[in-house]
């Protein structure tokens, strides 16, 4: 392992604790030579999972993907850092917990979306405007009606 912040390899473990929920190991680490700190954690390696795209092409799955299109959806809005990593290790545990060697990105958009609802509505709305690949005007209204009468408002 390499520091982060001047590429040295002399880090030390400091700290180490359990993290989210015992699935992994949380490791607070200083650069032996910068003196900078960092943290790191571990999982256990599951087996590899593969993304089934909406063209048939197959991808090794990637979490960062799921946190940056959560993150977009979620920018500017009161949304902590804190229930993003909640909200990605949520549909992460549902598509291990599936214990299938394939997923399509039609069930993981799903997943995020059912998540995002509950967290923030705008948040999923934007989600859903683009992983829909809304045409017009009218398809997002639609989406906006359904999103109300779930909840029972006026729009």
């Amino acid at each position: 392992m390499k520091c982060p912040f001047c590429n040295n390899e002399n880090i030390k473990v400091i700290d180490s604790r359990p993290a989210e929920d015992n699935n992994a190991i949380r490791r607070r680490r200083q650069c032996e030579a910068c003196g900078r700190r960092f943290t790191t954690y571990e999982k256990i390696e599951t087996i590899p999972l593969m993304v089934v795209k909406k063209d048939d092409t197959r991808q090794a799955y990637d979490r960062a993907k799921i946190e940056a299109g959560v993150l977009l959806a979620c920018h500017k809005r009161p949304v902590s850092t804190q229930d993003i990593n909640r909200l990605v290790d949520e549909v992460e545990n549902e598509i291990f917990n599936s214990e299938e060697k394939e997923i399509t990105t039609t069930r993981i958009g799903n997943l995020v979306m059912d998540k995002l609802k509950q967290l923030d509505e705008v948040a999923y709305v934007r989600f859903s405007s683009v992983y829909r690949e809304f045409k017009d005007v009218n398809t997002f209204l639609k989406e906006l009606e359904k999103l109300y009468k779930g909840g029972k408002r006026e729009l």
